[in-house]
């Protein structure tokens, strides 16, 4: 980012109005103050899938437990799993699939070729000359085979669930679910686990860990067999598009003509399309692919819980479901309220704007300086600083206030009640085997790791 230094407002204001796009981008960049520069930094994040998802899945799933922790044994299984698994979600598919995957099965494509990969599929097929000279044919089974090499993701993260389940075996010596969430208040012991019940979490764990990885080499060597392969098969090459585009499939078997069409159209090619987004050149994850991964996480927690305890099963059913929506669609959905209702109040009339298909669209950060550049031509009596500054707030505002809403809502709201809840099923399961009424207090300590 340029810095501009010893500047008049008015030679500033010449420059930024008669520099190209890109220079005048990063002078108004550089103009935002102390005060504006964190607002930019969280935009900026908004627009990176990855890092952004991985810091809100963090905050709304691992800090919240981490308040309302039971056990030390709950607070290590708990943190053990949220960040092993946010790195699967939101980094994993760049890593393997641009800087391992890319490499490999690119390297007998013709140099001129190598920068398409990035394309999407429908990207690649809309380029005349890609298609008309073939070169479609040879790239479509590359990305395919990237894509299933990437089956490793799904795998790890549907695993990972029982690797916890092993983690907390080895070091706490338990995989008794009512001792791990600590919900027997009146006991100074831990319960009596028979050696049987933790030989069976044990196989069963490793036995799931074995069949994920079995998964993971099934894809690898499909995918290297596809991308080497595909480029002269007719049959590979229509597979392949399917593979990245089961979603774009679907769409085009829909009744033409409906009201749904178009939606449901558009929501199955942003979510279960798997192909990857493009980041600048490269590999990056898409809406599709972490839908594919969390879903396929649910069946995970929910089989490695089954095996611990009928309530670590009912715990994940009540929570999971949830966090998985969440995940997937993350702030969007309180956010496109959050829009339709600015949108009706004229508030950020130069933002928010409606497209022919009756969309409401917010202009990305790099789009604000030409934005705001035309403003302030426009306007006359005003400068792009100005005008940017108040994009900036705007766009911040648009962004933030359905993020916190999400932050307080899926994270803290639904990890005390899931707390409580798990509380209360106990206390009435043991009110029913003693013959008593269930206890009164059902509410979990806050920090209990630290009782004794």
């Amino acid at each position: 980012m340029l810095k501009v230094q010893n500047i008049s407002n008015q030679n500033c204001k010449n420059k930024s109005r008669n520099q190209n796009f890109k220079g005048a981008k990063n002078v108004l960049f550089s103009t935002l103050d102390k005060g504006l520069k964190p607002l930019d930094t969280f935009i900026k994040m908004q627009e990176n899938l990855s890092s952004t998802r991985f810091v809100q899945d963090t905050a709304t799933n691992w800090a919240p437990k981490a308040l309302f922790t039971r056990s030390k044994a709950d607070l290590a299984e708990m943190s053990f799993l949220e960040f092993l698994e946010s790195a699967i979600f939101y980094f994993a598919p760049g890593l393997i699939g641009e800087n391992i995957l890319r490499k490999a099965l690119t390297k007998k494509l013709p140099k001129d070729l190598k920068q398409h990969v990035a394309k999407t599929a429908t990207n690649i097929l809309s380029d005349k000359k890609l298609v008309e000279s073939g070169a479609s044919k040879k790239l479509l089974p590359v990305k395919a085979g990237i894509l299933l090499g990437c089956t490793c993701i799904p795998a790890a993260e549907y695993a990972l669930s029982f690797a916890k389940n092993l983690f907390t075996l080895k070091v706490f010596k338990t995989a008794d679910f009512k001792d791990i969430a600590n919900l027997d208040k009146n006991k100074n012991k831990k319960s009596a686990e028979s050696e049987e019940h933790k030989i069976k979490v044990k196989n069963s764990a490793k036995s799931h860990i074995a069949g994920a990885i079995g998964v993971s080499l099934a894809g690898l060597i499909g995918g290297i067999t596809l991308a080497k392969k595909g480029g002269d098969s007719d049959v590979l090459q229509k597979i392949s598009k399917n593979i990245l585009e089961p979603g774009s499939y679907l769409a085009d078997k829909l009744p033409k003509n409906k009201k749904y069409t178009q939606k449901l159209g558009n929501f199955l090619k942003d979510y279960v399309n798997l192909d990857f987004d493009s980041n600048k050149g490269k590999l990056a994850l898409s809406k599709g692919q972490l839908a594919a991964t969390a879903i396929t996480g649910f069946f995970g927690y929910y089989s490695a819980a089954k095996d611990r305890d009928p309530l670590d099963k009912l715990e994940v059913l009540t929570r999971v479901p949830l966090v998985v929506f969440y995940t997937i669609f993350g702030s969007s959905l309180f956010e496109n309220g959050f829009k339709h209702l600015l949108y009706k109040k004229n508030a950020f009339p130069n933002l928010i704007k409606k497209t022919p298909d009756n969309i409401l669209k917010v202009p990305t950060r790099e789009e604000l300086p030409e934005i705001a550049n035309n403003l302030a031509k426009k306007l006359k009596d005003t400068t792009p600083e100005a005008e940017f500054k108040k994009l900036v707030k705007g766009k911040a505002v648009i962004t933030a206030i359905p993020f916190m809403f999400s932050l307080l809502f899926m994270g803290l709201s639904l990890s005390a009640i899931n707390r409580v809840w798990t509380q209360y099923r106990y206390n009435k399961i043991n009110a029913k085997q003693d013959n008593q009424p269930a206890r009164n207090s059902i509410t979990p300590k806050v920090f209990s790791v630290f009782d004794k």
